[in-house]
């Protein structure tokens, strides 16, 4: 049976005259049919559609200009080539990143048996530690669009516009299977109890999570965020499958490293486990970009010197770098500020 948001949408569609949510609607129901194994009906619904005609609104129209991009300017559409066996993952993201494939892939099974596939996924951790790349392999292994948010475009200034702008990305998004992926996720999902926060932002959490829950199991919500605490309690309980990404510990980066180098024209003489300890505390991300200014260096003096020199190099430039941590040991004590002004 049809789902009946998408049934009265269409009949809400019909009644007012509003082809372009006719549309739409008619296309998330051909969507849901066929992930039901349901084709005769996802093609009676094509020919149903094909009839419609399909006429410009007049040049008198007092509508807005922003309904035939349907949401899709809320969203940025990547190729998605990161696959999951290539990331470093903690044990359990990476068998739960198997698992989520596998029910997306025989999710027949799964209806077969009355069951879905779960399909909202929350991942939470320090920044640089792959999230987004979790995200993006999971679009590559069920070979689906991957879909991320535009914040930009998507939190609106005026009263109820971010609102609108929500409606219609999710109805976008369930005229097909894709993977729909929230980037710093607390920043609509935030605690609605938060006396700082005004009533527009309580707004937008209520909606986004009535949307949640009405998504079909073919639209895969995967939502990241680095700062969990702050995420409202009701959002918590909306995900399925909820994924920690900790930051990685020494040994873990020699991993990671030994990885990257393996597929240098040479290795440096200095062992991967001494080099992360010289790197210190950092994520992946940063891990990487240190490997890859390596590199640069050794490609851009067109054989000067070799690896082993340009890692000397990076490496001391690596010590005196910038990080947030140093930028707060410069700043002053706001305590000690505050007495000797008192005083």
């Amino acid at each position: 049976m049809a789902r009946s948001d998408l049934i009265v949408s269409l009949v809400r569609a019909g009644a007012v005259g509003d082809r372009e949510m006719l549309r739409t609607t008619a296309e998330a129901l051909m969507a849901d049919e066929r992930a039901k194994k349901h084709h005769i009906v996802a093609d009676r619904l094509q020919r149903a559609l094909s009839a419609v005609p399909i006429t410009p609104p007049a040049l008198s129209t007092s509508q807005p200009h922003t309904a035939p991009n349907h949401g899709r300017d809320t969203i940025l559409e990547l190729e998605p080539r990161i696959q999951l066996d290539d990331l470093m993952l903690p044990l359990p993201a990476r068998e739960s990143g198997r698992q989520l494939v596998e029910e997306h892939s025989r999710a027949d099974v799964l209806r077969a048996h009355g069951y879905e596939p779960r399909h909202r996924i929350l991942l939470s951790g320090p920044p640089g530690n792959g999230k987004t790349s979790f995200a993006e392999g999971v679009a590559e292994a069920l070979a689906l669009p991957f879909f991320v948010v535009r914040y930009d475009a998507l939190i609106g200034s005026y009263l109820g516009e971010t609102n609108a702008r929500l409606r219609r990305l999710f109805d976008y998004v369930r005229t097909q299977p894709v993977v729909l992926f929230f980037d710093e996720f607390d920043a609509i999902g935030k605690e609605r109890g938060d006396t700082h926060e005004t009533g527009e932002i309580k707004r937008v959490v209520s909606f986004l999570l009535q949307q949640l829950d009405q998504l079909p199991s073919y639209v895969l919500v995967i939502a990241a965020t680095n700062h969990s605490e702050l995420l409202d309690s009701a959002v918590w309980r909306r995900f399925q499958m909820r994924l920690s990404f900790p930051s990685p510990d020494r040994k873990m980066i020699a991993t990671f490293l030994d990885k990257i180098l393996e597929h240098w024209p040479e290795r440096p003489r200095l062992q991967t486990s001494r080099i992360a300890g010289k790197l210190g505390k950092v994520s992946y991300a940063e891990a990487l970009d240190f490997c890859q200014n390596v590199r640069r260096r050794q490609i851009l003096g067109l054989g000067e010197f070799g690896i082993d020199d340009a890692l000397r190099l990076e490496l001391g430039l690596w010590s005196s770098r910038v990080t947030p941590e140093s930028l707060n040991a410069d700043r002053p004590d706001q305590t000690a500020t505050e007495a000797d002004s008192s005083s």
